[in-house]
């Protein structure tokens, strides 16, 4: 089974590429939907509270506040370099176990918005690029979660850059509203499908 990590900048259209993959059937572990899960379990309460300070629990429903989390690390990378060295080794266990139940697959795809930043790659054979010009993600990013210009520049700033990226990648998948992506993800689905790639 080939492990391939997906990635791209905020607002380039990973979501909708994993979409697709998903309906070729093939597996998809979110590593953000799965390290927010991580972020809720209780286990992991008390050393955020140690790192990030008391104001961060919601006390009415026991759980740590993401929106204040997010405000922290956000605009703070010796902050948010904290958060992931506590959220990723726990992440890394789930990702191991997901494979492990999706064996007989061809292939799977794990889906994290700072795999390359993180130094993941070794966790995969190959890794996969969503790529769009900074304008184009600005845009959809602003309209997707109604932010401001400068709050979605400064969550911009702790990717690393498009080009950095794309070199880093083995593959690319552009979605800039020129090149037709389903094209582009059946290719890559079929060289991934084959069992002698």
């Amino acid at each position: 089974m080939l492990k391939i990590g997906l990635t791209g900048n905020i607002g380039s259209g990973k979501s909708l590429v994993c979409k697709v993959f998903e309906k070729l059937g093939i597996p998809i572990f979110y590593a953000d939907i799965e390290a927010k899960k991580i972020l809720d379990s209780s286990d992991l309460r008390p050393k955020l509270l140690t790192a990030f300070g008391a104001d961060i629990e919601d006390c009415t429903n026991n759980i740590i506040d993401r929106k204040k989390l997010a405000a922290i690390v956000f605009t703070n990378k010796e902050a948010l370099n904290k958060l992931n060295s506590l959220i990723h080794p726990q992440l890394h266990i789930e990702f191991k176990n997901w494979c492990l139940q999706h064996e007989k697959e061809a292939y799977v795809i794990q889906e994290a918005a700072i795999l390359f930043e993180n130094g993941f790659t070794n966790l995969f054979d190959k890794t996969i690029v969503v790529a769009a010009p900074k304008n184009i993600r600005l845009k959809r990013v602003m309209e997707r979660d109604g932010a401001s210009k400068t709050a979605v520049l400064a969550r911009m700033e702790n990717q690393w850059s498009d080009a950095k990226k794309e070199n880093a990648a083995d593959f690319i998948i552009q979605n800039d509203g020129q090149e037709l992506i389903l094209p582009q993800i059946l290719k890559l689905h079929q060289l991934f499908s084959n069992p002698n790639f």
